[in-house]
This record gives structure tokens, sequence and C-alpha cells, in this order.
């Protein structure tokens, strides 16, 4: 994807802008989400489905699908849990 508006590629932009520790941590947000909302999906169940049966408000859960908020732990686990889901610490080398 080469934008000549400003002579480079998302990429270069990024590493230029952005240390790897960051954007490590950018692209495990957006696994987690992405994983989230595949897995509500699957289920067939509504966001606000997911708040009945998490005690995650609606609004929490579409702020998270959006990546306009960093939830908590707590608040992750507790919407991962009625989608069949949890999450685990592996060596990085297995991502």
């Amino acid at each position: 994807m080469n934008n000549s508006a400003n002579g480079g590629t998302w990429e270069e932009f990024e590493r230029e802008f952005f240390t790897p520790e960051e954007i490590a941590a950018s692209d495990l947000r957006v696994a987690l989400i992405g994983e989230l909302i595949k897995a509500r999906r699957e289920k067939g169940i509504s966001q606000k489905k997911l708040e009945e049966l998490s005690g995650v408000k609606q609004p929490i859960i579409a702020r998270m699908e959006k990546g306009s908020t960093s939830p908590q732990l707590d608040t992750v686990l507790k919407v991962l849990a009625p989608l069949g889901k949890t999450l685990a610490v592996v060596p990085i080398d297995q991502r």
C-alpha cells in the first residue's frame, strides 16, 4: 500500500513513529478484539445479548469492538466467558 501523498507505506510510518513494543501491543489488541467479534458472531449473539450474559454494558462492548477503549482485563474476561473463550499466556514465539 504505497501512498504517494506522504511518500511511504503505513508500515514505514508505523516503524518511524512507534516503538516495536507499541506496535506489538497494538497488533495484540487488534487480534484480541478480532477474535472476540468472531466468537460473538459465530455464536449468533448480539452485543445486547452479550451484555445480558456477561454483565458488561452494551455500549462498553461496542467501544471494545470499535477499538475506542482499552478495557480492563476483568472486563475482557467477563465478555469472553459467555463466548466459551478465555485468555492464555503463551511464549511470544507461538503467536
